[in-house]
């Protein structure tokens, strides 16, 4: 592998300094934006507390990591779930309790080792309940990209669907067709395109544009203040059991992101801080009205490309994100974007999604030929897409992709002939 053109402390020139830190920013820009777009969150707010976490990530993780946090897809089905139960409020509530749980897994890996996580959570759980993520979340990008509401009657509309079609297309070019910065940025090029053409077709309202101003103050929700909310048994089941596929992610992740930077950071800083810096993210995301945070792996496909690998850069791209979540036009532009744009772009990201999950089962080489693999993948997958639900009361539900790793879990725990297949954590 090449050198590193910035290495881990190295501080770019100011130029130099803002013309990268921009790219890591919209590499991340597209994805942080859509999430709470989909879950009715504020993308101002969404921003704002991508940069505030991914500003404590690499205070908490000694400067040593260069990873941006942004806004976590796993958490879109369990967060509409929240909210159509208890409010809005009672999705944010269980996102800090998701990041109680992030902090308790850290201490328990500071104390222990790590180990026992990897085998808590191995191949053959954790992908078929990436692959429930991606594909629980398919029929509504489908209907976001074709059908459009009148009257409050969900109709078909061509005209909408073809601008949905167009911003797939781009993506979809821009991910196989370019191998520069490009191919990093399908999500935010896409939408781009995709809102040009809605321009010209003319199913924009730029109404929100005109009113709004150029400075604004992001939407803050804050509890107590803003919500009332009650905690449930199901709120914490539908929210919390998610973590068991976030922290995964923020292992592979940690594990590729080393691996570029020739470091192990699985030991050094280690896995307990990452994760407490994540968890740690998420709650004052989730505290002022954010949605959950993750590592982002735009921005380490960033890093492999530039070889600038100086979290300075990553610094900087945060303050970037926090500074744009105040300019009010531009989060008004957002705003406007048409429903069947972002239904466009959410067909190709949820099949990454679930794509991603089918990665794992592959890298790993599970083998579909052992029932055991075959039962826990099969009961996962029917599970969490089906919506299963256990009802204890009318108070107390666990349903969907929460109930399906629970479940992952359990079998893997219980059925006979558990082999040592692993995350693998690159160390010998």
């Amino acid at each position: 592998m090449s050198e590193a053109i910035l290495d881990i402390k190295d501080k770019p020139k100011a130029g130099q300094w803002i013309s990268l830190s921009l790219q890591h920013m919209f590499a991340m820009f597209g994805a942080t934006i859509l999430v709470p777009q989909l879950v009715g969150l504020s993308p101002a707010i969404a921003l704002l507390t991508s940069g505030m976490a991914t500003i404590i990530f690499i205070i908490i993780t000694q400067f040593k990591v260069p990873a941006y946090l942004g806004s976590s897809f796993a958490f879109i089905v369990p967060i509409t779930i929240a909210t159509e139960t208890g409010g809005i409020g009672s999705a944010m509530i269980g996102a800090m309790f998701v990041s109680l749980v992030y902090a308790i897994v850290a201490l328990i890996i500071w104390k222990t080792g790590y180990r026992w996580l990897m085998k808590l959570l191995p191949p053959i759980v954790v992908g078929p309940v990436i692959i429930v993520i991606g594909l629980a979340l398919s029929g509504t990008a489908v209907d976001m990209a074709m059908n459009i509401t009148v009257n409050e009657v969900s109709q078909y509309s061509f005209k909408h669907f073809s601008a949905a079609l167009v911003t797939l297309i781009t993506a979809i070019i821009c991910n196989i067709y370019f191998k520069n910065i490009i191919s990093l940025m399908p999500i935010l090029i896409g939408i781009i395109i995709g809102y040009l053409y809605s321009a010209m077709i003319g199913i924009i309202d730029y109404t929100a544009i005109t009113e709004a101003n150029w400075f604004a103050v992001p939407d803050f929700l804050i509890p107590g203040a803003d919500y009332s909310f009650t905690v449930t048994p199901t709120l914490l089941f539908v929210m919390v059991p998610i973590a068991i596929v976030t922290i995964s992610e923020h292992i592979g992740h940690q594990l590729v992101l080393g691996k570029i930077v020739k470091r192990n950071y699985i030991k050094d800083p280690g896995l307990h801080r990452s994760i407490l810096g994540d968890g740690i993210g998420t709650f004052i995301s989730s505290l002022v009205g954010g949605p959950p945070k993750t590592t982002y792996g735009e921005n380490i496909g960033v890093l492999a490309i530039t070889r600038v690998y100086s979290v300075y850069v990553i610094l900087g791209a945060a303050v970037f994100a926090i500074i744009f979540s105040f300019l009010g036009k531009v989060m008004a532009v957002i705003d406007t974007i048409p429903t069947a744009v972002l239904g466009g772009i959410s067909i190709l990201l949820f099949g990454i999604i679930a794509s991603s999950g089918l990665r794992m089962l592959v890298d790993n080489g599970i083998d579909f030929g052992d029932k055991r693999n075959l039962v826990i993948s099969s009961v996962i997958l029917v599970i969490g897409i089906g919506g299963a639900k256990i009802e204890f009361s009318e108070a107390f539900s666990v349903e969907g992709m929460a109930l399906a790793a629970i479940i992952g879990v359990l079998l893997n725990l219980i059925l006979p002939g558990r082999n040592k297949e692993e995350l693998d954590d690159g160390t010998e």
